[in-house]
Protein backbone atom coordinates (compact mmCIF):
# COMPACT_ATOMS: atom_id res chain seq x y z
CA UNK A 1 0.00 0.00 0.00
CA UNK A 2 1.64 3.12 -0.70
CA UNK A 3 1.91 5.69 2.35
CA UNK A 4 3.34 8.69 3.25
CA UNK A 5 5.42 9.11 7.17
CA UNK A 6 6.16 12.26 8.65
CA UNK A 7 8.79 12.61 11.55
CA UNK A 8 10.80 15.14 13.35
CA UNK A 9 13.52 14.23 15.22
CA UNK A 10 16.24 16.81 16.65
CA UNK A 11 19.26 16.95 14.86
CA UNK A 12 22.48 17.14 17.46
CA UNK A 13 25.57 19.18 16.88
CA UNK A 14 27.64 16.86 15.09
CA UNK A 15 25.70 17.14 12.10
CA UNK A 16 26.96 19.45 10.12
CA UNK A 17 26.17 20.67 6.47
CA UNK A 18 28.73 18.47 5.09
CA UNK A 19 26.52 15.58 7.05
CA UNK A 20 23.39 17.00 5.48
CA UNK A 21 24.92 16.95 1.74
CA UNK A 22 26.16 13.41 2.80
CA UNK A 23 22.22 12.59 3.45
CA UNK A 24 20.73 14.42 0.54
CA UNK A 25 23.59 12.15 -1.29
CA UNK A 26 22.58 8.93 -0.19
CA UNK A 27 18.74 9.50 -0.56
CA UNK A 28 19.66 10.28 -4.41
CA UNK A 29 21.45 7.32 -4.96
CA UNK A 30 19.33 4.76 -2.68
CA UNK A 31 15.78 6.02 -2.92
CA UNK A 32 15.54 5.87 -6.62
CA UNK A 33 15.34 1.94 -6.75
CA UNK A 34 13.08 1.67 -3.34
CA UNK A 35 10.87 3.99 -4.93
CA UNK A 36 11.09 6.58 -2.06
CA UNK A 37 10.38 9.98 -2.70
CA UNK A 38 9.76 13.26 -0.26
CA UNK A 39 11.08 16.08 1.35
CA UNK A 40 14.13 17.11 4.09
CA UNK A 41 13.17 20.76 5.82
CA UNK A 42 16.09 20.87 8.28
CA UNK A 43 17.49 23.68 10.47
CA UNK A 44 20.25 24.00 13.18
CA UNK A 45 18.43 21.82 15.95
CA UNK A 46 15.62 20.26 13.45
CA UNK A 47 14.72 17.91 11.11
CA UNK A 48 10.94 17.50 9.33
CA UNK A 49 11.33 14.76 6.94
CA UNK A 50 8.16 13.33 4.65
CA UNK A 51 8.93 10.02 2.65
CA UNK A 52 6.33 8.67 0.43
CA UNK A 53 6.78 4.56 -1.08
CA UNK A 54 4.87 1.44 -0.39
CA UNK A 55 4.10 1.05 3.34
CA UNK A 56 6.69 -1.43 4.25
CA UNK A 57 9.70 0.11 2.37
CA UNK A 58 9.19 3.38 3.96
CA UNK A 59 8.77 1.82 7.53
CA UNK A 60 11.92 -0.26 7.07
CA UNK A 61 13.69 3.00 5.65
CA UNK A 62 12.03 4.87 9.03
CA UNK A 63 13.78 1.85 11.43
CA UNK A 64 17.07 3.05 9.96
CA UNK A 65 16.86 6.58 9.98
CA UNK A 66 16.04 6.54 13.56
CA UNK A 67 19.17 4.89 14.37
CA UNK A 68 21.01 7.26 12.75
CA UNK A 69 23.90 9.06 14.92
CA UNK A 70 23.25 12.66 13.69
CA UNK A 71 20.03 13.11 15.34
CA UNK A 72 18.07 12.29 18.53
CA UNK A 73 14.39 12.44 19.49
CA UNK A 74 13.11 10.97 16.78
CA UNK A 75 8.96 11.10 16.83
CA UNK A 76 6.24 10.19 14.06
CA UNK A 77 3.85 12.68 13.47
CA UNK A 78 1.87 10.88 10.99
CA UNK A 79 1.95 7.64 8.72
CA UNK A 80 -1.01 8.00 5.88
CA UNK A 81 -2.06 5.31 3.11
CA UNK A 82 -2.55 8.10 -0.12
CA UNK A 83 -3.71 7.47 -3.07
CA UNK A 84 -0.55 8.86 -5.31
CA UNK A 85 2.59 10.56 -4.38
CA UNK A 86 2.86 14.53 -3.52
CA UNK A 87 6.48 15.11 -4.46
CA UNK A 88 6.52 11.70 -7.59
CA UNK A 89 10.11 12.86 -9.06
CA UNK A 90 11.95 14.25 -5.86
CA UNK A 91 14.02 11.86 -4.59
CA UNK A 92 14.41 14.15 -1.70
CA UNK A 93 13.75 17.52 -2.07
CA UNK A 94 15.45 20.08 0.83
CA UNK A 95 15.23 23.38 2.80
CA UNK A 96 16.93 24.99 5.05
CA UNK A 97 14.86 26.45 7.60
CA UNK A 98 15.87 29.77 9.73
CA UNK A 99 16.75 29.37 13.03
CA UNK A 100 14.85 31.21 15.88
CA UNK A 101 11.85 30.48 13.98
CA UNK A 102 10.25 29.87 10.40
CA UNK A 103 10.19 32.87 7.83
CA UNK A 104 7.52 32.12 5.90
CA UNK A 105 8.16 33.09 2.26
CA UNK A 106 4.83 32.02 0.72
CA UNK A 107 1.59 33.24 2.20
CA UNK A 108 0.44 30.77 5.20
CA UNK A 109 -2.40 30.64 7.33
CA UNK A 110 -2.65 30.93 10.90
CA UNK A 111 -4.38 27.43 10.95
CA UNK A 112 -1.27 26.21 8.72
CA UNK A 113 1.10 27.95 11.13
CA UNK A 114 -0.50 26.55 14.41
CA UNK A 115 0.21 23.25 12.57
CA UNK A 116 3.96 23.90 11.68
CA UNK A 117 4.42 24.66 15.34
CA UNK A 118 2.75 21.67 16.41
CA UNK A 119 5.16 19.51 14.26
CA UNK A 120 8.01 20.95 15.02
CA UNK A 121 7.08 20.27 18.80
CA UNK A 122 6.55 16.26 18.10
CA UNK A 123 3.15 16.76 18.53
CA UNK A 124 1.33 14.10 15.89
CA UNK A 125 -1.39 15.45 13.64
CA UNK A 126 -3.80 13.98 11.18
CA UNK A 127 -1.69 13.63 8.13
CA UNK A 128 -3.78 15.52 5.64
CA UNK A 129 -3.17 18.40 7.82
CA UNK A 130 0.36 17.64 7.67
CA UNK A 131 0.86 17.57 4.18
CA UNK A 132 -0.90 20.73 3.62
CA UNK A 133 1.22 22.57 5.61
CA UNK A 134 4.88 20.72 4.62
CA UNK A 135 3.33 21.32 0.90
CA UNK A 136 3.63 25.00 1.46
CA UNK A 137 7.18 25.56 1.49
CA UNK A 138 7.64 23.33 -1.66
CA UNK A 139 4.76 24.14 -3.65
CA UNK A 140 3.89 27.52 -3.65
Amino acid sequence: MLSQLVYVSKRKTNCTEEEIEKILDSCKKNNPPLDITGILLYSDTKFIQLVEGESKTIMSLYDKIKGDSRHENCIMISLSPIKEKTFPSWHMGSKKLKNGGVSYDTEISTEHQRIFTRIMEGKQEEGEKVLKTLQKFFLN
